[in-house]
């Protein structure tokens, strides 16, 4: 197996911490190397991530050289933005202390050229104490999935919003969209998905082959695809005054025909990314047992596959969440 980059873990004499990361220095171009990282200041955590996820949406964008510019965006960068690992450092006026685990929505904590957009996916990472959130050990890899929880239930959260009772798309997202409409206690909503090996896994709910589908007179229609095109076929699947939520993020226009729309009556609503307050809710929901995160990962590799390990999660159908695990650079 190939050595990770080593970690410098003590600061003498102003000596640079660095840290493995993954760095995306271009379209299709990703390595794991090293960065530098800046010195914590007051509030800060230093944290020794455990495990990351890789997000088959804005991170696959990146890959491509798809993402539209926007502020901070740019290469190089290091990815990723769903992190859980042990804090090692904290100040006391931070009200954590060493050993506790966190999960970290990305970092912006690196010197030099090397763009911390997302910054998450490192083997140390130093973070605003008002950015994590505590986990429990237990939840082990599975602690890396807090944000993409959080984000499916922003999507679905909030006044005048219906929940689902169609779900397009039955990767990560959509399944959490799933298990949180059943968790708040709705009827069990329809997903629609065309992959057949992604048709699995669904607990409490029925997955189906879109063309199969003979309803009409659906009230709320999410979709968790994130695919071009879509709206002229979703459209005249709504009962009058229906809504369809926008989950995903859409490199391309939106478009779709008015009068369908205007005979509908049609509402369309876009989630965007989580809020604290949804972390926390969401947070307690796993703590609870409410919202289950079982099933979600289906391949693991170290962190010095990084480069393999981003490409699989792109590019394998199969891949419904890639995690990278750090443990080799502690």
């Amino acid at each position: 197996m190939e050595a990770l980059p080593t970690l410098v873990a003590a600061r003498n004499g102003g000596t640079t911490v660095q840290t493995a990361a993954v760095i995306m220095s271009g379209a299709k171009s990703i390595a794991l190397g090293t960065a530098a990282l800046k010195e914590p200041s007051v509030g800060d955590l230093v944290v020794d991530i455990r495990h990351s996820g890789i997000s088959t949406g804005t991170e696959k964008l990146f890959w491509l050289g798809t993402m539209p510019a926007f502020p901070g965006s740019g290469y190089p960068l290091v990815p990723g933005y769903e992190s859980f690992g042990e804090v090692v450092e904290a100040a006391p006026e931070t009200g954590f202390r060493p050993g506790e685990m966190v999960f970290v929505p990305g970092a912006n904590c690196f010197q030099g050229d090397v763009r911390g957009l997302f910054g998450g996916a490192a083997a140390r990472l130093v973070t605003p104490a008002t950015r994590v959130a505590r986990l429990d050990a237990g939840v082990g890899a599975q602690g890396a999935l807090l944000a993409l929880a959080a984000t499916a239930r922003h999507a679905i959260a909030g006044f005048d919003c219906a929940l689902p009772d169609l779900i397009i798309g039955h990767g990560t997202l959509g399944r959490l969209l799933a298990r949180l409409t059943l968790a708040a206690g709705a009827p069990a909503p329809t997903v629609w998905e065309v992959n057949p090996a992604r048709r699995a896994g669904a607990v409490g709910y029925e997955v189906l082959d879109p063309d199969t589908d003979p309803r009409r007179d659906y009230r709320a229609i999410y979709d968790a695809s994130g695919a071009p095109g879509l709206l002229d076929t979703l459209i005249p699947r709504l009962q009058k005054g229906g809504e369809v939520v926008l989950c995903g993020f859409y490199t391309q226009p939106v478009n779709f025909a008015f009068v369908p729309a205007f005979m509908k009556e049609m509402r369309l609503r876009i989630a965007a990314e989580w809020q604290p307050s949804d972390l926390t809710a969401t947070r307690a929901l796993i703590e609870s047992g409410a919202l289950s995160l079982d099933g979600l990962i289906t391949h693991r590799r170290p962190g010095a596959q990084a480069a393999d390990a981003y490409q699989t999660a792109f590019e394998d159908p199969d891949c419904l969440k890639m995690i990278l695990d750090w443990s080799d650079a502690a």
